[in-house]
């Protein structure tokens, strides 16, 4: 599917929804780019999920972000309750403003929803020439702690980028999770089963069918997707570690909510009160000579020079997986399997938008 039928797909689907035309490209523009990289549990995919939020009253679509903190280097925002995309695109570019002018500029959100992959807007600030370092907390509980079996953290993603001259910038965006819940969606919706050690059941056993895993990550209390690592000491601990650091970051530091303590009194119409931490680090605060880019650059041509195992397979850096996929999408298309098509056509009809993903 062409990336711009998708894009007027999303749009549609947004502004029949009520969402004010600047905030829907917005959204649409990170939704789009997300599924050209390959992370289809982020892109066309979410308006699933976002319709549900919509209809249960959880959402305000025209809501615009509003500074309720401002100081040199810092400042907190309030999402209004709207999807998370406008208000994290908004406080990437004031904590690369502030940067600019501070050296270093961290900003907070509060009161937002699911905002996409973070590596989105990891990539603005290396395109504006500074580092970015995204957290998030998230809507689902899913994380089973380390010797756990019922889940008390979302998926908590991380992501950082650093701009380099020759080369692309290094972009590392993961989940405190071995996977994000919504990949697990995308192995159901394409009928596939899932790794093993991705998911377990409320007696700690692993489980592999997709349609399975769904149904414990979303709706039966027990079991959940494990934590990076697995959920041994040796490792799983780690990864479930990061992702109580990056609840603090983005919830405790911000005023938002902790899914287990919201869950207890939370009403089906309440926002989820998703919370957001963006740090942008310019470099000539710290080398006001210069020189980092070059020196990122050097790093990154030793990483790629490394021998590989296989010939065929050379060493990647982070974010040469999704830029090549990105240009191969770019040409190909985004594959929308056919149970997705399905489910976009019904969210169409129910909302009145045009059906883009089909000629007919």
């Amino acid at each position: 599917m062409a990336a711009d039928r998708v894009r007027r797909q999303i749009l549609g689907v947004l502004g029949a929804w009520g969402m004010p035309s600047d905030l829907a490209e917005t959204t649409a523009e990170a939704m789009v780019e997300t599924d050209l990289m390959g992370i289809d549990s982020h892109g066309l995919s979410m308006l699933m999920m976002y319709e549900g939020m919509r209809r249960a009253g959880q959402l305000d679509l025209s809501a615009r972000p509003k500074v309720e903190l401002d100081a040199a280097a810092t400042a907190l925002v309030d999402g209004g309750a709207n999807l998370g995309h406008p208000v994290a695109v908004f406080a990437m570019r004031l904590a690369v403003e502030k940067a600019k002018a501070a050296g270093i500029g961290a900003v907070g959100v509060r009161n937002s929803h699911h905002f996409g992959a973070a590596g989105h807007y990891a990539r603005m600030a290396s395109s504006a020439g500074v580092i970015g370092f995204i957290t998030s907390s998230a809507r689902t509980v899913l994380m089973v702690p380390t010797r756990g079996v019922m889940p008390l953290l979302g998926a908590n993603p991380i992501a950082f980028a650093a701009p380099a001259l020759r080369h692309r910038p290094f972009v590392l965006d993961i989940s405190t999770t071995t996977v994000a819940a919504n990949k697990v969606k995308v192995y159901d919706l394409n009928n596939k089963p899932i790794p093993g050690g991705w998911v377990v059941d409320a007696a700690g056993e692993p489980v592999t069918d997709s349609a399975r895993a769904m149904e414990i990550i979303f709706k039966e209390p027990g079991g959940g997707v494990t934590p990076l690592g697995g959920t041994e000491v040796t490792g799983g601990h780690k990864g479930y570690g990061l992702g109580v650091m990056v609840q603090i970051l983005s919830a405790t530091l911000t005023g938002a909510a902790f899914g287990p303590i919201r869950n207890r009194t939370q009403r089906p119409d309440e926002p989820d009160n998703v919370g957001h931490f963006f740090l942008a680090i310019d470099p000539k605060a710290f080398r006001p000579a210069g020189g980092f880019s070059e020196e990122l650059d050097a790093m990154i041509d030793v990483l790629r020079e490394t021998p590989a195992s296989d010939a065929a397979k050379p060493v990647l850096v982070a974010g040469d997986p999704e830029a090549a996929e990105r240009a191969r999408r770019l040409e190909a298309g985004i594959p929308v399997p056919p149970a997705l098509e399905g489910h976009i056509r019904d969210i169409c009809g129910r909302c009145g938008a045009r059906y883009e993903l089909s000629d007919d």
